[in-house]
């Protein structure tokens, strides 16, 4: 930075919570054709008194020629309602894999489900279906950057998904209810 106009053109954005920057104009451009900043991306410039949406800003008309996200009451929640009740589903499953490996002896396939031979099923259960869920949310132009890590850790990726769609929290209310029934089952 060595003059004034260089520090004006430079832009900051908000990305996962953290402030990243200064890039020129043609950077921020390349940002929103390639994904990298969509609606309501937050950014900041010097002159500007506060940060602002992306669609406020000077860039306004190539963020338009993108369509917005998806709001929570138009993305489909099927998905997350399947992983919702994902552990009772998964300890069903453990118990058809375990009656089909002992060949449908009950007492060895409830023996293999007391001593959790088949966790793993449950586990991947929900982490797939986290996964499957928030490749839908993507597609739904929803930034998921956020909570992405987070698909293998099923209650805070519900939590935050909620929050991020602006949704009640009964998903996550519901799959922890339904983890805490397992253990009396």
């Amino acid at each position: 930075m060595t003059s004034t106009a260089d520090e004006q053109s430079l832009w900051f954005y908000e990305k996962n919570g953290a402030r990243i920057g200064g890039v020129s104009d043609q950077a921020i451009i390349d940002l929103i054709n390639s994904g990298g900043i969509q609606h309501g991306t937050l950014v900041w410039s010097q002159g500007l008194t506060s940060w602002i949406r992306i669609e406020d800003s000077q860039f306004a008309a190539h963020i338009h020629q993108l369509p917005p996200p998806l709001t929570g009451d138009s993305v489909n929640n099927t998905v997350v309602w399947v992983l919702a009740f994902a552990p009772i589903i998964g300890l069903f499953l453990e118990g058809i894999v375990a009656m089909i490996v002992y060949d449908g002896n009950e007492y060895r396939a409830e023996q293999a489900l007391l001593d959790a031979k088949y966790w793993y099923i449950t586990v991947l259960l929900n982490i797939g279906l986290s996964c499957f869920d928030e490749f839908r949310l993507k597609k739904a132009g929803q930034d998921t950057s956020s909570f992405r890590g987070w698909v293998w850790l099923v209650p805070v990726y519900l939590f935050q998904r909620a929050k991020r769609l602006k949704q009640n929290q009964a998903y996550f209310i519901t799959w922890m209810a339904c983890f805490a029934l397992t253990f009396f089952i």
